[in-house]
């Protein structure tokens, strides 16, 4: 992994992976991708500044990408990443947004098809374009997607009609793609983490009825935080050594959808 070509795309809202994620990977050069270059550039000093890095060979580079816009446009950030270092070995989707909470009756169709255009269309926009490159250049590669729960049969909850229907498809888009791409040794993963303790979720996690769940729902008996529980398992998957390990929907959630757990009311 030391020296390989890590490309992620962040959500334009923030994620519990945004400062997390590259911290763990600056052995390799990073690519990081926002629709706010300011959300990054800061990290990325910190990046290269720890590694003594110079402005001519940064380890870490900031990149423009809206993966709400256009294919055209998203192409030719994808392209402007590949030319920053001359390839790119595994990717990062990262980027999304969760939406209203909504009855799906009240659910508005432009809702809709933002949740779909920036969770999934983007989703599978910059996997096109990243993996285009793999192939041709026959370097081979590995792409992870970051899903959900939600997308999973046994995690949908009321109010994220939407949410949810991105998710699933960015399952199925997974599978898809790792049958396709298998050929040009492209392997295509997707992660769905459940809920985990971080600055984002800090005063949800204080509620008394969700630390209620967690001590008598959750099996593992706490929701972790993003690292090591979902950053172990990032490394392992665009590592060499997970190289026969393609097609998969790895469920990171403490085991809290698991069918014999106790449902919330009967608590």
């Amino acid at each position: 992994m030391v020296n390989q070509n890590l490309a992620e795309s962040f959500a334009s809202n923030g994620s519990t992976l945004q400062r997390t994620v590259p911290r763990l990977f600056t052995k390799s050069r990073l690519l990081m991708h926002h629709s706010r270059l300011d959300r990054l550039r800061s990290l990325c000093d910190e990046i290269n500044g720890r590694n003594g890095q110079s402005q001519d060979q940064p380890r870490a580079v900031a990149l423009e990408l809206d993966v709400s816009a256009s294919a055209a446009s998203i192409e030719a950030s994808v392209q402007k990443a590949w030319a920053t270092f001359g390839r790119i070995d595994a990717l990062i989707n990262n980027a999304g947004i969760r939406g209203g909470v909504h009855n799906s009756l009240d659910l508005s169709e432009k809702e809709l098809n933002d949740n779909i255009k920036t969770n999934l269309t983007g989703t599978w926009l910059v996997s096109k374009y990243v993996c285009m490159r793999m192939r041709d250049e026959r370097q081979g590669g590995s792409v992870v997607n970051i899903s959900s729960i939600a997308g999973l049969e046994r995690g949908q909850l009321p109010g994220g009609l939407a949410y949810v229907c991105a998710k699933t498809a960015i399952n199925a888009m997974t599978k898809v793609m790792a049958l396709e791409l298998g050929a040009f040794q492209i392997r295509v993963n997707s992660i769905s983490p459940g809920l985990f303790k971080s600055e984002i979720t800090q005063d949800l996690m204080q509620k008394d009825w969700l630390k209620n769940v967690e001590r008598r729902v959750v099996p593992l008996r706490t929701f972790g935080t993003s690292n090591p529980a979902l950053t172990s398992l990032l490394r392992l998957l665009i590592h060499d050594s997970s190289k026969h390990i393609s097609g998969n929907l790895f469920i990171v959630d403490a085991g809290v959808t698991l069918p014999g757990v106790p449902i919330f009311s009967s608590l």
